[in-house]
């Protein structure tokens, strides 16, 4: 048996397959039909059920032969996602309608898929562009299993659309509403996220220059500063709104508090970092205060301060949104969050939080490139 490596998510997946196939009817369609042989033959699945379960179990049977870890790898992504295709695409026109069997499969295809990322997760290439390749499959692959399990089983359990759209009609509402999408982003992150961001952030990290420059103001901004951050960004927006306007000033001013804080408290703490040999090294060239803190302190901070940029790129997108619910011109992305929910339009608000959230994701990865670009000497860079 040496020609064998069996892995418990193929034995699993396998075995849900033929659980799956013995239980016959994917569909209540198929059930009826199964029940009264001379009702119609139109229902999901027909003619491909098999094929389908074969391709499942054929996926999982290859994988526990000792191949390569590339060719097991290819041969359960393709297995787990046509399953998954065909799953998704036989129950469409007939939600609601899906069986025992339908769900069997679809935890087989993710079992799978499942020990697709774990065999991807063991490589470890030596070229420079398979290892960013990697580091790209890997997440992508999990995130496409999220987008597919919502879709199967909103389909497939018959999830009023209202209550939870599938990620399809989601795509498609944010096709259909770009231009109103456009105007959401330029308002919430071009306006008040971008401006309130960099004042926010720029303003923490020079107040724990001053801080760190001045003892006293470290012993009573910090406590000040915990307390500050503690407090409810739905109390502070309204406040906001009516000092500054309805417009993005208002949200920016949000911003700026949700993203000083962190900063602050951050970069002191990154300031404290270097070590006493490194510090005493730089006294015994003379070296003043200004010398020290922008060759060996900043340096040793800049790990701290990029967490703390890190931080406030999320911070900073949910600050504005929310602000947004208190007040503003007919256009951003939590007023058409909060605007389509009294209209019961609920494809729309969720593609306003698909946007959100890739627009955070994205803005999330660019400070994190940017810190890899900047921070290339440290010990968690050199790893990664």
């Amino acid at each position: 048996m040496n020609w064998l490596k069996p892995s418990w998510q193929a034995v699993l997946a396998i075995t849900l397959c033929l659980v799956a196939l013995s239980l016959g009817a994917m569909s209540k369609p198929e059930a009826a039909t199964l029940a009264d042989p001379t009702a119609s033959f139109d229902y999901p699945y027909f003619g491909i059920k098999t094929p389908m379960i074969g391709l499942a179990v054929l996926a999982g049977l290859i994988s526990m032969l000792r191949i390569s870890a590339v060719a097991e790898a290819a041969v359960l992504f393709i297995g787990a996602h046509l399953v998954a295709w065909m799953l998704i695409s036989g129950i469409t026109g007939f939600e609601g309608m899906a069986l025992a069997p339908y769900f069997l499969l679809l935890a087989a295809a993710w079992l799978l898929a499942w020990r697709c990322v774990a065999v991807l997760s063991g490589l470890r290439p030596m070229a420079k562009g398979a290892r960013m390749a990697l580091r790209l499959i890997i997440p992508a692959i999990f995130g496409a299993w999220i987008l597919i399990i919502w879709e199967a089983v909103t389909r497939g359990a018959g999830i009023p659309f209202i209550l939870l759209p599938p990620p399809s009609a989601i795509g498609v509402r944010i096709a259909s509403s770009l231009p109103v999408l456009g105007a959401d982003i330029r308002q919430t992150i071009f306006k008040a996220v971008i401006f309130g961001y960099v004042i926010g952030s720029g303003a923490g990290f020079l107040v724990a220059i001053a801080a760190d420059r001045v003892p006293f103001l470290r012993r009573g901004l910090l406590p000040i500063g915990n307390m500050v951050s503690a407090l409810p960004i739905i109390g502070v927006a309204p406040i906001m709104v009516m000092w500054f306007g309805f417009d993005w000033p208002s949200k920016a001013a949000v911003v700026i508090i949700m993203t000083f804080f962190p900063m602050l408290v951050n970069t002191v703490a990154g300031l404290a970092a270097s070590g006493h040999m490194e510090r005493d090294l730089m006294r015994t060239y003379a070296s003043g205060y200004w010398p020290t803190l922008l060759k060996l302190r900043l340096p040793a901070a800049a790990p701290f301060i990029f967490n703390a940029l890190k931080i406030n790129s999320t911070l900073a997108l949910i600050g504005a949104i929310v602000a947004e619910f208190f007040g503003t011109p007919v256009v951003g992305m939590g007023f058409r969050i909060s605007t389509e929910v009294g209209r019961m339009n609920i494809d729309m608000v969720w593609a306003e939080i698909a946007v959100a959230a890739l627009a955070g994701s994205v803005f999330y990865g660019v400070v994190a490139l940017v810190e890899r670009a900047v921070t290339f000497w440290h010990p968690s860079v050199r790893g990664g």
